[in-house]
């Protein structure tokens, strides 16, 4: 499982021109599940993104995690996250989840960050959306939940 985490100002996900989630200060999470994923990748990466230490203290470091300080998150389906560019110039997408699978563990992902009592937007799966992002720092991370 593959996660790229932003931290924004303000962001929002919409389908067919309609606004369906919008954050103010917090996390974009786009989840990317491969074929060999589980609940247990899941939890882990819901538990470890939440606990990210991405957000200014008080002295302007990057100290304090969205759970510690009640910041929003919005999660989006992305499966081009799993895409393998190592030949041609087509992606593969051969490690990506089936679309039942992905479904079922995007769902269980979404639980885990609401069980945190987080205010929790989501895009729709397997819908074509709009993400606008208004990236603060700019603060980028890609997590995985296997090692390399």
């Amino acid at each position: 499982m593959k996660a790229l985490v932003q931290r924004v100002t303000t962001a929002s996900v919409s389908v067919s021109g309609t606004v369906i989630g919008k954050i103010g200060q917090g996390l974009v999470i786009l989840l990317g599940i491969a074929r060999a994923d589980s609940a247990e990748d899941a939890r882990y990466l819901a538990n470890k993104i939440v606990n990210l230490r991405v957000f200014a203290d008080e002295a302007s470091e990057i100290a304090l995690s969205a759970l510690e300080i009640q910041r929003e998150i919005l999660v989006v389906s992305q499966f081009t996250l799993l895409a393998d560019l190592r030949k041609g110039r087509r992606p593969s997408f051969t490690e990506a989840a089936p679309p039942d699978k992905a479904k079922e563990l995007y769902h269980f992902f979404i639980d885990q960050v609401r069980s945190t009592g987080l205010k929790v937007e989501t895009g729709v799966f397997q819908e074509h959306m709009v993400v606008e992002i208004h990236n603060d720092g700019p603060v980028t991370l890609m997590l995985e939940s296997k090692p390399k």
